[in-house]
Formats: C-alpha cells, structure tokens, sequence
C-alpha cells in the first residue's frame, strides 16, 4: 500500500501545481525554459503513474473491502461511462461539446471516478477513484481563478462534435469488450 500512496501523493502533486499556484508553475517553467519545465513535469507524472499502477495491482491482491454494491450499479456505472471517451476527445475536437462544457477533461474525469466509486468499493479502489474525484473538482473549480493554457488539438469545426461522439463511442466499445480486460485484468462483459 506504501508503493501505491507514494504514487498517489507524486502523481498528484505534479498534477496540482497549476491548481496551487499557478504563477509558481509559470515562473517555474520561464526559469528552465517551456520544453525543459514540460520534461520534468512529465517525467514526475510518469514516475508516479508507474508508482500508482504497481502499487495499485499490488493492493488488489488483498483487497481491504469497506462496501459492497448491488449489481444493478453496473449498469449504471456503463451508462455514466458513456461520456467519458467523447469528453475527452473534446478536449482536442473543439466544437459545440467543448463551448458547453468548458473543461471536458475534468468532466470526464469526474465522471470516471464516480462511476467506478459506484461499483469499486475496496480500500484501493476509493483512494484511487476518490483522489481523481476530488483532483477533478479542485481543478475545475481553480479555473475559476486562473487562465486556461491553450490545448492542441484541431481547428474548431462543425464536423468535430460527430468525431469525437463517434471515435469516443469506438474507444468506449474498445475498452468494455476487450481493452479493460488486457489493460485493468478486470473483464466487464462475462
């Protein structure tokens, strides 16, 4: 459990700095240069994912069980992850989805974890899922007070809200039938 919070706490941290303090980060990234600052800050984040999902997979193993949910969760937890896949492709297909939204990746991300909080009740399985819940509502709301930093990703057309319900639709498909199993272990269609 030690490995899998110390990836938590990495994973976090780096992910929160524009959250904390946005002009740290600026000042930050203006004294090593853009592309150094951006290695470093990726470099950390890949340390603690790496850190996270070892960690994870191990806590998994002796799963500490705080609750238990009705199966009928499941549905629901398909339903919400319905808009996952096509939020997050909104983030780089600029269109209607986005200018609605606002910050489609902390939607989604808000999405996923409660989704999965809804059927995932081991001890692991809510730190992980509560901390991105939690990472996701800070973030959203620290936008509020901070300038958002433009993403890559296409030119706004009228097509990209059809691409990205599409393909995130496709993604989606890909992940309950076969790529949660070989990626997660943990197979959704039986």
């Amino acid at each position: 459990m030690l490995l899998f919070i110390t990836g938590l706490i990495l994973f976090f941290a780096v992910h929160s700095i524009s959250i904390i303090s946005d002009s740290w980060r600026d000042d930050m990234a203006q004294r090593l240069g853009e592309r150094p600052w951006r290695v470093l800050h990726g470099l950390a984040s890949l340390g603690g994912l790496v850190l996270l999902v070892w960690g994870y997979g191990i806590a998994r193993n002796v799963p500490v069980v705080l609750y238990t949910t009705p199966d009928w969760l499941r549905h629901v937890n398909f339903l919400l992850m319905l808009f996952v896949f096509p939020l997050l492709l909104a983030v780089f297909l600029p269109g209607r989805i986005k200018a609605a939204v606002k910050y489609p990746a902390f939607t989604a991300v808000k999405i996923w974890a409660f989704a999965h909080l809804l059927v995932n009740g081991a001890l692991a399985d809510v730190l992980l899922f509560g901390c991105f819940l939690a990472w996701a509502v800070a973030g959203r709301i620290s936008m509020k007070h901070r300038r958002p930093r433009p993403a890559p990703g296409f030119s706004e057309t009228a097509a990209n809200d059809l691409i990205a319900v599409v393909a995130g639709l496709g993604i989606y498909a890909l992940f309950l039938f076969i790529l949660h199993s070989r990626l997660i272990g943990v197979p959704l269609i039986i």
